[in-house]
């Protein structure tokens, strides 16, 4: 594969210039096909968009400008970030599970004036800060009683007859979305994606890839990973099918009925889907590839069971695929080598390239400019920090071997995956430390029985006081969001500590999940994601 180091031009990395394209070559072809049986064709689309556009700049919504969308994955999520594309806007998409002092953050952070929003999320916003928001789109109904000084519009103000665009060009380097990190060692960080990020993100690792094929996304939109399908679908003049969540059980009969060619799985989803009966019709289906990550045991197995040509790779939200693999892999626990167009090192704690084998920090840059995030939005300092040297450090322990492979082995920073989330140590326990009987708190991931993690928090009493994990478990429940909440809680007397005074994790890694440790689905009580729609 050759790299051309020059920038795409706007018709191959812009959405509104990509919708224009698709829409004059290809106007009749479905492009967006939902869980509800509504399909979309791309002059459709196109339409829709400029629909939308029209109506955000009604609310007063101008180019440049940040607009949250908190919504579940479905049509007026795709509506709202392709309109605000078409209008040169911003995309600030943020998770269902949001609440409380996480939702505040995000809020305040993305300077957003108008948000669309989901009718079962708005009671989620009268108890907190809300920065400069005044405007709220709600998809559904409005409550009577709305929250104070946030002023209600119906989804229709985007669906209605006049057509707008940006008054100026949008150009490959405009800020296309903000999507938020995990905060692995702080509050969560806005990252500011360039359109050419996502070109060189989605189109050029998904090389593959082409206009007969048909992506089912079932990862959430304010993820990168549900995002860049649908992005690729429309680069390459494809198709997608939007799902509000992974379905193990009816997964194979929607990837026949909707005519589904490639998908990309995550965590525990190849586990489950390993775990079906066995059936007659498993080579029965369209599937031509799927990504899977990470590529182990499991993954070959499912590329046999089923016949499907698998890849994986390593990705995050600031970076741009900078890993990617051939079909089926040769070395289980691989994410691939390095791409055309990136460059990769394995370096210690001063930035020195260690050898092959040794385990170190991956650094990445890319041969283009824009090709990878633009820094964090009002977060110099974390910029700084990430980019020094002139590399984008990724925060995650890596190895390589002689034949070029990487191999991703831990998470330097300190977080925690789960249900294909990326989890902050830190978040959790800010929240875990509001109780009024916890001292101090330590998150941290235990090995999971399907694969990624569980949560595990380790707290220290008040002098004087005792707690019950069960009572602090329930104290959490409605304060965090479902996927952080942990399944184990154990009570020590203190936390261990460095001579600086920092919490030994190492430590309590190392012990695990101790014969003292209160296991919530032990004691019965289960977790749901909120269905949202």
């Amino acid at each position: 594969m050759t790299y051309d180091r020059s920038l795409p031009p706007r018709e191959e990395c812009v959405v509104q210039a990509m919708l224009h394209r698709q829409a004059e070559r290809q106007p009749d072809k479905v492009f967006a096909v939902f869980e509800d049986g509504e399909s979309w064709t791309y002059a459709e689309m196109l339409t829709r968009a400029r629909r939308a556009a029209a109506g955000f700049r009604k609310l007063g919504v101008k180019q440049g400008e940040h607009v949250l969308s908190w919504l579940p994955n479905d049509k007026h999520a795709v509506l709202t970030w392709f309109g605000l594309n078409m209008l040169g806007a911003v995309y600030v998409p943020i998770n269902t599970s949001y609440r409380g002092g996480l939702l505040e953050h995000v809020v305040k952070l993305s300077d957003a004036k108008v948000m669309v929003v989901h009718e079962q999320l708005l009671p989620r916003l009268a108890d907190v800060d809300r920065g400069i928001l005044t405007d709220a789109v709600v998809v559904g109904q409005a409550p009577a009683e709305m929250p104070h000084d946030l002023v209600p519009h119906p989804f229709s103000v985007l669906e209605g007859p006049d057509e707008a665009e940006a008054e100026t060009p949008v150009q490959p380097w405009d800020i296309q979305y903000i999507i938020f990190t995990s905060g692995t060692t702080g509050p969560s960080k806005a990252v500011l994606s360039p359109y050419e990020q996502a070109h060189a993100m989605g189109v050029e690792s998904y090389f593959y890839l082409g206009p007969e094929d048909r992506c089912l996304v079932n990862l959430p939109l304010f993820h990168v990973g549900g995002t860049i399908f649908i992005y690729v679908m429309l680069s390459h003049g494809g198709s997608f099918l939007l799902q509000s969540a992974f379905k193990t059980d009816t997964f194979w009969d929607t990837v026949r009925r909707n005519g589904v060619t490639t998908t990309c799985l995550v965590g525990a989803m190849t586990p489950w889907l390993l775990k079906l009966p066995p059936s007659n019709r498993d080579r029965d289906h369209p599937m031509k590839s799927m990504v899977t990550i990470p590529w182990n045991e499991d993954s070959l197995a499912l590329s046999e069971r089923y016949g499907v040509p698998m890849y994986t790779g390593f990705n995050m939200t600031e970076i741009s695929s900078a890993i990617v693999s051939e079909v089926n892999p040769p070395k289980v626990g691989t994410a691939g080598k390095v791409r055309p167009g990136v460059q990769a090192r394995v370096v210690d704690e001063n930035d020195c390239e260690v050898g092959p084998g040794v385990v170190g920090e991956l650094i990445v840059r890319t041969d283009r400019p824009w090709a990878m995030n633009a820094g964090y939005y009002k977060n110099p300092e974390a910029t700084a920090k990430a980019w020094r040297n002139g590399w984008f450090h990724t925060g995650d322990g890596f190895r390589y071997d002689e034949d070029g492979y990487f191999y991703f082995v831990d998470r330097i920073k300190d977080a925690i995956r789960r249900r294909g989330e990326n989890i902050s140590s830190f978040e959790v326990e800010s929240e875990v430390t509001r109780y009024p009987a916890v001292r101090e708190a330590a998150a941290i991931p235990v090995p999971s029985e399907l694969s990624e993690d569980e949560v595990m928090v380790i707290v220290s009493p008040v002098p004087g006081e005792t707690i019950d994990p069960e009572a602090l478990f329930r104290f959490l429940e409605p304060r965090m969001a479902h996927f952080m909440l942990p399944r184990f809680i154990r009570i020590v007397d203190d936390l261990p500590k460095t001579p600086t005074q920092k919490v030994q994790k190492v430590n309590l890694r190392a012990e695990g999940i101790t014969a003292d440790t209160w296991d919530r689905e032990a004691a019965g009580i289960s977790v749901k994601r909120e269905k949202i729609g």
